[in-house]
């Protein structure tokens, strides 16, 4: 297979640095704005509600953390190490190529969600996964759970199809939840396998003492929160072999939210991938964040009691931010699609991520986080994306 791999551009100064130090709270907008105004600014109300809610889960998942003797202090020297790596902007530092694992298929459980007349597995893995920090060793790999990485599989009976890769959202974890919203059963019928990836902390990777799925994620603060994304980087690389492995021709990979954020990611380091599509993704989690309540003003405590300022939590997050590198994926292979009305991942953060990778594509549609307004269009458009870009990889390795 050829793929066109763009050389490392190394951005100077990073931008972490010059984007505006307001960003979180300037205002939005997109084409859709006028021509859809009660779709967009009725379903932008909405998300201002519902986000108010996660906000203080994971402030609460966050705090204890803080309060805890001299963690304030540690986390700033844990900040200041995943900043040095993100300055570095070296991907293969960062996002260590998974060792070979023996992937396990499994029956799926008597009461666990199974696709309708769709043959199905879970895969499961011990991940290989280490912390990059090694002073978070041991308390990381103590969550016992999350060492076991897993995923649903939909396979044809006739043998490995061109795979799609979809990845949830923060909490909202469940396999049959993002079946039905995403219409998985129709790609699965146009000729796609299925694999729908359960993220570090979510899922039966959570702890049985979590309050919600996605609470490790927070819990050990933001370095955890760091080595959670670098993990989350490392799994999923290990199903992508797997896939290849297995004799799929191609794969790609899409989710939403913080699944939409993943895929960017996986755009940086996988130039296999045949395709990537982003669906709301998060972009710069403080800047994002930084906009919620109560978690603006967890940000605004932590930086008057440590002077770790949301500048400077920016900058020790960027080290797994899609911002921070150039894709070795091509860009063309990336489509980026945006809610005109979300607030939990707004119009500005969406257009960040396409202005920085300005070959890619960017969909609009008229509705918010999670009431998708317009979905079957951008549907339809993901259907042909897919199919464009799997072909275009096979006439690629065909004249190779």
């Amino acid at each position: 297979m050829s793929q066109t791999l763009l050389p490392p551009v190394k951005q100077s100064p990073p931008w972490w640095l010059t984007l505006p130090e307001d960003f979180y709270c300037q205002s939005d907008g997109t084409e859709l704005d006028g021509e859809y105004p009660l779709k967009v600014y009725g379903t932008a109300i909405m998300d201002r509600m519902m986000r108010t809610g996660l906000g203080v889960m994971i402030s609460g998942a966050l705090l204890p953390q803080f309060l805890l003797g001299g963690g304030m202090a540690r986390e700033r020297a844990r900040m200041n190490f995943y900043a040095g790596l993100a300055e570095s902007r070296e991907i293969d530092d960062v996002f260590i190529p998974p060792p070979k694992v023996n992937v396990e298929a499994h029956k799926i459980g008597r009461f666990s969600y199974k696709p309708k007349d769709i043959p199905a597995v879970e895969l499961r893995f011990t991940s290989p996964f280490t912390p990059l920090n090694p002073e978070l060793t041991d308390s990381y790999l103590s969550y016992k759970r999350n060492r076991t990485a897993c995923a649903q599989y939909w396979s044809h009976p006739d043998g490995p199809r061109p795979t799609l890769i979809f990845v949830h959202g923060v909490v909202e974890s469940s396999y049959a939840f993002n079946s039905v919203f995403f219409s998985l059963s129709s790609f699965y019928n146009n000729g796609y396998d299925i694999l729908l990836m359960t993220q570090p902390f979510h899922g039966s990777r959570a702890e049985p003492r979590h309050p919600f799925s996605g609470y490790g994620l927070f819990a050990g603060g933001f370095s955890q929160l760091n080595e959670g994304m670098l993990q989350a980087v490392s799994d999923a690389r290990v199903f992508i072999d797997y896939l290849f492995e297995r004799g799929a021709p191609h794969v790609g990979i899409s989710g939403l939210s913080l699944g939409g954020y993943l895929s960017s990611i996986m755009a940086v380091v996988e130039p296999r991938l045949a395709f990537c599509i982003p669906n709301s993704p998060l972009v710069s989690p403080v800047d994002t964040v930084r906009s919620w309540q109560p978690t603006g003003a967890l940000m605004d405590l932590i930086g008057t009691r440590t002077g770790l300022t949301p500048m400077d939590l920016r900058r020790g997050l960027a080290i797994h931010s899609p911002l921070s590198y150039q894709p070795k994926l091509d860009p063309e292979r990336v489509m980026i699609i945006g809610g005109a009305g979300d607030r939990f991942t707004p119009p500005r953060f969406v257009r960040l991520l396409h202005a920085h990778w300005p070959e890619s594509h960017l969909h609009w549609f008229p509705g918010n986080h999670l009431v998708h307004l317009g979905q079957s269009e951008y549907l339809k458009l993901m259907q042909l994306f897919m199919d464009r870009h799997c072909q275009a990889v096979t006439t690629d390795a065909g004249g190779a």
